[in-house]
């Protein structure tokens, strides 16, 4: 018997990927060394696109536990430990989503239940081989060893991901030693805090902004309240590495009292556990050689890691590489798939790690210390005065300027983007997109004057969801979006061309598959 997709991994990147398939009819097995969720204190929320992804999926109410749609960020943000006005710009790209990684994962395995994706917990993958068919899995679990045949296996094991290393694929990078970083849930004097602004007003410093990095010339300072928790404070510094001593309160204030010139007197922390107090020197920026090898893929940080502190990003990077893959995995396991559908997981989703990498080198760069980095600054500084500069790098910031080559002449900007909000008038009532792609189905939204489209893509009814509606003002007249809401094809023209409609049915054909009726 052969199971269709064996996930090794059961943290929120091997999640969302079962919670993908299962939308798309096919039923993965997840596998999961851990008896039990990890209580361990990690990421502190989502940043970036993945915010609106979950909003897509009719995740995000349930995270973030309002009804409401998410919200940009349009004030303030960082970028390397500077601010980043977002009041310049029109449309702020950066989304923010504070809720912790365990409470992801519950959420993530509630839908995943709820799809009937079977999750094995305590079992590890220990070995595998793969013929022209199939992966033969070898499995250690709490009843002993046992063998799983699948079609596919997907790798989310993490950045010490045993199905990379089984697979062969190498991890090429570099890690650094030289910074160290300390953190720990603590309280802080409650007088220090502005309420207006919720800044820690340190005496004989400043104020330092919460959830913002702040750097000094000898290292890095952040606060950040989370809600419903002990603020977490966290000190950087480099060449300061610990001891072989456990981390304590007493070390990370000695250590901000490094940073800052001043003492802050941290208290231990409110409430039950469990508590941030760990000390992390160094890390690895590293991009697997290949993201699959035969029938075996790799997604989040068995594909890839980088060297920066929060995990906010890693998490946006990682549940869009299971979002891009799941889609095509299904379509190919339920043999719906153009040529080379899979393929363009890895041409799509590599450019999209290097970017992020690129980002957390480009901030790492900007928050060292020494004179000649604050020089860098101050002219850095100067150039986020400007409304364009300010908007390139949030994009970079929320992974917005990821664009996917769509092939075809992709005139319109919109196209290999991730689709915009938009609010729909439909013959039922008022719509929005998120509301409409929550199936994970591919999707036409023909807002044409005469909804002529909806007749162009008669033959793929089955296979492409057909909305008819009338757009906002600014919005395009029509919008063909895959699973993962980058759109395929767009139109600005209210009664699109012969040419147009040639080029939409070649999109279609392009991403979902030529039907037998549809051939010339």
């Amino acid at each position: 018997m052969i199971t269709d997709v064996v996930i090794a991994g059961g943290g929120p990147n091997g999640l969302m990927l079962a919670c993908e398939l299962s939308l798309a009819g096919v039923r993965p097995v997840v596998l999961e060394r851990l008896p039990e969720p990890s209580e361990e204190p990690k990421a502190n929320g989502l940043l970036g696109q993945v915010v609106r992804m979950l909003d897509r999926r009719g995740l995000y109410e349930r995270l973030s536990g309002s009804p409401e749609p998410p919200q940009p960020n349009s004030a303030y943000f960082m970028f390397g430990a500077m601010g980043l006005d977002l009041s310049l710009l029109e449309d702020s790209p950066v989304y923010a989503l504070p809720v912790p990684q365990r409470r992801i994962v519950q959420v993530l395995q509630e839908r995943a239940v709820e799809l009937g994706v079977e999750i094995r917990r305590g079992h590890e993958v220990v070995g595998l081989s793969q013929d022209d068919d199939a992966v033969t899995i070898d499995v250690a679990g709490p009843s002993g060893a046992y063998e799983l045949r699948a079609r596919y296996l997907v790798g989310a094991d993490g950045a010490h991901s045993t199905t990379r290393k089984l697979s062969g694929i190498g991890f090429p990078g570099v890690t650094y030693d030289r910074m160290t970083v300390r953190t720990a849930h603590a309280t802080v004097p409650a007088d220090w805090v502005d309420p207006a602004t919720g800044a820690l007003n340190v005496p004989g410093h400043g104020a330092v902004l919460p959830f913002l990095p702040h750097r000094t010339e000898r290292g890095g300072f952040s606060y950040a309240p989370m809600p419903g928790h002990p603020p977490l404070v966290s000190a950087t510094e480099w060449d300061r590495p610990g001891t072989d001593a456990p981390m304590s309160l007493d070390e990370l204030r000695a250590s901000i009292r490094r940073v800052l010139g001043v003492d802050v007197p941290l208290g231990p922390p409110d409430g039950e556990g469990p508590h941030v107090l760990r000390r992390l020197t160094g890390g690895n920026t590293r991009v697997a050689e290949r993201f699959s090898d035969g029938r075996v893929f790799l997604i989040g940080d068995a594909a890839h890691v980088y060297a920066a502190t929060g995990g906010g990003p890693g998490l946006n990077l990682g549940l869009q590489d299971a979002v891009n893959l799941g889609w095509k995995l299904a379509a190919v396991i339920r043999g719906s798939a153009p040529p080379g559908l899979l393929n363009s997981y890895e041409t799509e989703r590599r450019p999209a790690a290097h970017r992020m990498i690129l980002n957390a080198q480009a901030q790492s760069a900007l928050i060292a210390p020494g004179d000649d980095v604050t020089g860098l600054r101050e002219l850095f500084a100067e150039l986020l005065r400007d409304r364009s500069t300010v908007q390139r790098l949030a994009e970079l910031v929320a992974g917005a300027d990821v664009r996917y080559d769509m092939g075809g002449r992709g005139a319109h900007p919109l196209t290999g983007r991730f689709a915009p909000d938009l609010e729909l008038h439909t013959p039922t009532g008022p719509v929005r997109l998120a509301e409409l792609t929550r199936s994970a189905r591919p999707l036409l939204l023909d807002l044409t004057e005469e909804a002529s489209l909806a007749e162009t893509l008669a033959l793929w009814n089955d296979h492409v969801d057909i909305v008819t509606a009338r757009p906002q003002d600014s919005a395009p007249t029509a919008l063909l979006l895959r699973p993962d809401c980058h759109v395929a094809w767009a139109s600005a023209s209210p009664r699109p061309d012969p040419t147009e409609t040639e080029e939409l049915r070649a999109a279609v054909q392009r991403w979902f598959g030529v039907i037998e009726s549809a051939r010339p």
